[in-house]
């Protein structure tokens, strides 16, 4: 089976690479593509794959758009950040998805899958109509929190979500800092959060922070391949980010 990736992040793309030789299915990938732009530029130079794998968002914009440009009759299993609600709003091309980070039973489930249904390739893989990627990419877009009610005694204050610089797990609670070094406990855990915010203005550094686009005042290389936060408000420690996350951080603040 030829499969083609359709990923941004190298680390992603090794780690489905990885992962596809475990489940012991015959595959050939063909290529990784990391963009809309060379995606499409591989789709119409190069026969159709048997299996694409498709990230939603990738450096250029969302991989729907692919879609205006070429005739995708392959199957597609997209890999995505999204939960299972939302991806029922794009199954185009689909037969399945697999949320991040990818396990390797869903791996192999999704490939039985395919299989199961290789005698009803041209009613799986091929869209009747038109698809109309406007209201897909729309439908992309959940509603993110634009603020947050904090109880304070027996009063509520409203938090905005543009007054907030970042969030921090400490002694096992969540404080959000506003940008005027204001500190807020609040009832969501970091795992949360991470679904409810805008993933253009908010990141997840690590297992104990969230932070905004606008709190990062200066990004330093550390030791061992890492990268030191110097965050406004001051955070009072030292923020750090893995090996693993900084190309994923540094191609955030170059949006």
């Amino acid at each position: 089976m030829k499969v083609l990736i359709v990923e941004d992040e190298p680390y992603a793309q090794k780690e489905l690479a990885r992962l596809l030789v475990q489940t012991g299915v015959e595959l050939d990938i063909m290529a990784c593509t990391d963009s809309v732009e060379d995606s499409i530029e591989w789709l119409q130079l190069n026969p159709m794959p048997d299996l694409i794998f498709m990230d939603i968002q990738l450096a250029d914009g969302i991989s729907f758009e692919i879609f205006r440009k070429v005739r995708v009759t392959a199957p597609v299993i997209f890999t995505t950040a999204f939960d299972q609600y939302a991806i029922q709003a794009f199954k185009v091309n689909s037969i399945d998805y697999l949320l991040k980070p990818i396990k390797l039973n869903e791996l192999t489930d999704a490939l039985h899958k395919l299989k199961d249904l290789s005698d009803q390739y041209s009613r799986v893989s091929v869209s009747p109509e038109p698809i109309d990627i406007d209201k897909l990419v729309k439908s992309l877009r959940p509603e993110f929190k634009s603020r947050f009610m904090i109880r304070l005694g027996d009063q509520y204050k409203v938090v905005d979500t543009a007054e907030i610089a970042y969030f921090k797990a400490e002694d096992n609670e969540v404080v959000m800092v506003t940008i005027s070094n204001r500190s807020y406990i609040i009832d969501h855990s970091l795992d949360e959060l991470s679904q409810l915010l805008d993933p253009a203005r908010f990141f997840r550094i690590s297992r104990g922070y969230i932070v905004g686009i606008h709190s990062v005042a200066r990004v330093s290389k550390y030791f061992n391949s890492r990268l030191l936060l110097e965050l406004q408000p001051d955070a009072g420690e030292k923020v750090l980010i893995s090996r693993v996350k900084v190309q994923e951080f540094l191609k955030w603040m170059d949006r």
